[in-house]
């Protein structure tokens, strides 16, 4: 499955024959994601096979999906649903760029064309994020694409010795239309 990102980018959903690429890149940016990612300092290969293989069981089980945000034929982070909850119709996006593609707005295209999936294509009612407070940077993105920020969750991410707070925000559909300028909102 692809997303159209811009003329330029586009998501990919992850294969397990992209797992030396995704590797190679978290291995160069592993000081840079370290900051904010739990699982950055330790990844392996191994691990990013496992990775890739239990997204690919998420995607087939129509339980959210990883996809590798593609720029000029390259893999430049990735994004995607870690799950998804049918009963309540919601789901929360993860996402990651390596720091030479930051800047530019490439993930916060890329994370307004998963809104947009996750709301017309499988009709959900809610999106979710969550960032580390100090993470500005990846704070901005669902702020510039209008979600509300609702809490912080206190410690509430070990990421290395330190435990993070998060900044919970979330866009419902009925919303999506006034703040995102996407179409499709429904009245609830």
């Amino acid at each position: 499955m692809l997303i159209p990102v811009s003329d330029d980018c586009r998501l990919r959903i992850l294969d397990e024959a992209d797992a030396e690429e995704v590797y190679a890149l978290v291995d160069t940016n592993r000081a840079f994601l370290s900051d904010w990612m739990p699982w950055a300092a330790e990844q392996t290969l191994e691990r990013t096979v496992n990775f890739i293989r239990a997204a690919q069981e998420r995607y087939a089980s129509r339980n959210g999906f990883e996809a590798g945000l593609i720029v000029g034929g390259r893999i430049a982070g990735c994004a995607g649903f870690p799950g998804v909850d049918w009963l309540a119709r919601s789901t929360s996006i993860g996402y990651w760029l390596a720091e030479e593609h930051q800047g530019r707005g490439l993930m916060t295209r890329a994370v307004g064309a998963l809104v947009e999936h996750a709301f017309s294509e499988w009709d959900l009612h809610r999106v979710e994020i969550r960032a580390a407070t100090g993470n500005t940077r990846s704070r901005a993105i669902p702020e510039r694409l209008g979600f509300t920020q609702e809490g912080v969750l206190r410690e509430a991410e070990l990421v290395g010795d330190e435990y993070q707070d998060l900044a919970v925000y979330g866009l419902v559909a009925t919303k999506m239309s006034d703040v995102t300028g996407m179409p499709g909102a429904r009245p609830k």
